[in-house]
Formats: structure tokens, sequence, C-alpha cells
């Protein structure tokens, strides 16, 4: 199977894996073939990847950390929740939904569960399959990444349940935000950036009184944006002052942002994403946090279309975990652009001299400048 951004889809692939829409009812299923009008829609809706069936590459099995099952009722739990909490935006007073400790704490259980059946996986990109709101999806990727980060440092399973809750309501004072303001196209005046950084205040108001939702957790509603230097917000808190796990959420919620698209820019691919992280390690982030993470996430996904120096192209057909920069690539295509009969693997980490050199169809320069870190709100 192909991981293919939407970009390099074509009227006649057939789809390898289900795409859903945020109540978990199947929008398009596996084999369907895709037309220009379909491609159009998912592009539409922010589906930046699909899975696509291919006879020469159909042993390369793209599998999620948890279950399809549970990433369909994450989302629509999240949307659930999150739509009573958004009926009146403009009230940012408290406000109580006391299903919010019970509910996820239900969920939070089944993603520790799935989680734990796959403790050497490493995470490829999770904004496929389900068609919603960046919101929902963003919010329930940050719990998965947050949640894999957690077991591999060696939480204790009281100690993810309240990371994983954190992560996976960081943002929930965003549903008392103007929703058009958040989705704004262009560029924020100050008084909007202003009106937008209150998301974390408000969620921390929202949270602090919940029942089974820890105190900590609320506090990382309230601390993911505060940076190691003093330079994040809402209070400017530096160092140990922001709460390890808000630490965390703070690495993985601008990764998550910076491989999603959203109106106003295209999404960046795993590798430019971890590159914009690491320039901010030490300044606004923990290193050991980002090393931990880079080692989590497969910042070549399986399946993926690369093109090498040596001119060749092809995909991404397995991963070394212990050098993750250099995976195993299936040619397809020889240097001269001509398809091969016979497909065979290089894999990287054993030739040195030979570098990926695109990635999903774009340089492995182009991206890295087009977003700071910084202004992911």
């Amino acid at each position: 199977m192909r991981l293919m951004p939407i970009n390099m889809c074509r009227p006649g692939m057939r789809l390898g894996k289900t795409i859903y829409n945020e109540e978990g009812t199947v929008l398009l299923a596996v084999n369907v073939e895709l037309t220009q009008r379909l491609l159009d829609r998912l592009y539409y809706y922010g589906i930046d990847y699909l899975n696509i069936m291919d006879s020469r590459s159909d042993d390369i099995i793209i599998e999620d950390v948890i279950h399809e099952t549970t990433r369909v009722r994450g989302v629509r739990e999240i949307r659930n929740t999150f739509r009573v909490l958004m009926e009146d935006s403009s009230k940012k007073s408290a406000v109580h939904y006391y299903d919010i400790g019970r509910k996820f704490r239900e969920l939070m259980t089944t993603i520790i569960e799935d989680l734990s059946s796959h403790p050497n996986a490493m995470v490829m990109l999770t904004n496929i399959n389900v068609m919603d709101s960046y919101l929902y999806q963003h919010s329930l990727n940050v719990c998965i990444y947050t949640t894999m980060l957690g077991m591999s440092f060696g939480y204790n399973r009281e100690d993810l349940m309240t990371l994983g809750l954190g992560a996976l309501l960081h943002d929930v004072g965003k549903t008392r935000i103007n929703q058009d303001l958040l989705n704004k196209p262009g560029k924020l005046t100050k008084d909007e950036l202003e009106e937008i950084k209150t998301h974390t205040t408000i969620g921390f108001r929202i949270l602090k009184d919940e029942p089974n939702v820890p105190l900590i957790s609320a506090h990382c509603a309230f601390q993911h944006h505060e940076r190691l230097d003093g330079s994040g917000y809402p209070r400017g808190i530096a160092g140990n002052q922001i709460h390890e796990y808000a630490r965390w959420i703070g690495v993985v919620d601008s990764y998550d942002a910076m491989t999603t698209s959203r109106q106003y820019r295209d999404p960046l691919l795993p590798h430019e994403a971890m590159e914009q992280l690491f320039t901010g390690s030490g300044t606004l982030y923990d290193q050991d946090k980002i090393a931990m993470f880079r080692d989590k996430i497969a910042i070549y996904p399986l399946g993926m279309p690369v093109t090498l120096n040596t001119g060749e192209t092809g995909i991404i057909s397995d991963l070394n975990r212990s050098v993750p920069h250099r995976p195993i690539v299936r040619i397809f295509q020889d240097e001269a652009g001509q398809e091969l009969k016979t497909p065979y693997e290089v894999d990287l980490s054993f030739k040195h001299t030979i570098l990926i050199t695109a990635v999903g169809g774009r340089s492995i320069q182009s991206g890295q400048s087009n977003s700071g870190i910084q202004h992911f709100h």
C-alpha cells in the first residue's frame, strides 16, 4: 500500500483504507475508485494523505497505533462534548459539563490499551481516514502522540491517564472562541491573536472543577503554550515553572499543528516539522523531549513516495528504528524515469552516500521556513 499526499493522487487510483466522517459514518469505502470530484472533496475537508492500493506494494501494511474503531469513537466523543461547550461561544465563564471526566477517562483507558499492544511502534501521520473539524482530530492526535511518549518515558498508568486527559483536552478553551476567528485564512490582527491566546485560561477554567479531571490535566490546558525561555503565554513562565506534562504537550501540539493543513497554509512533512522543532530545542522546548519524540515518529512514513539523489524514485518500504532518518526504499523507477519490471530495495542505513532529496513530491529543503513554530495558536 502507498501513503500518498492527496495532491499526488490521480483519478482511477483505488482507496486502500475506508474514510469516515466525524460521526463515524463511512464516507468512502476501501477499494473505491477515486475521481477528481472525490479528490477535490477530500482535499476541501482537510484530508492530506490517502492510503492507495498498489500491487507492487501490497505487502507494505500501514497500521495505526490505535484501532480504527478507537479513532472514530474518539473523534465522535470529542466532537459531541466540544459542541455542547460551543453552544454559547460568547460566554467565557466556567462551563460545567459533568460527563467530560467520565467519558474521556473511558476513552483514555481504550487508548492506553491500544498503545500498550504496540509498545515498539513508530507513529505514522495521523491526519488521514477521518474527515472532521481540525479541532477534534488535533485533540485526539495530540493525545495519542503524548500518551505514547509518556509510556516510553516510563509513566505509570495513573500518570498516563492524567497526562492523556491533559493532552486530549488541551485545546478545550477553543470551544469558547469564535470559530470563524480560529479558522481565519488571513493574518490575524494583534487583537485577534490576543483573543485566541485566551483559550489557555478559558480551558483551565472549564476543567479545574470538573469531576474526574485531575487538576494537573487542567494545568496542561493552561500551560501548553508556555515555553522554556519564558516567551510563551498566558503567564510567560519558564523552565521548571512549567509542568512537565505541559512541556510534553507543547512539543506534540506544535508538531501536529505543523503537519496538518489549515485554510491559511499547507502542511509540513514529518521531517520538515521535526527540523522546525529542533530549531527551538533548548529555548522553546526540552531537548530530551524532542529527541524522544523524534525516535517515536516515522520521519519518513511507510508507503510515502520519495526521490533519491541518484535520480531513482520509489516509496518507503520499511523503517530502521535505530536510524529513522535512513529508511528502506523500494525503487520503482530508475534514474532515467523508466518503470522497473522488477522493483528492488535500497537500505539507506548501509548506503551512506545515497540521500532522500524529495518526499511526497516536494524537495526535502522546501517548506521548512514557510511556518514559524511560534505562530501556531
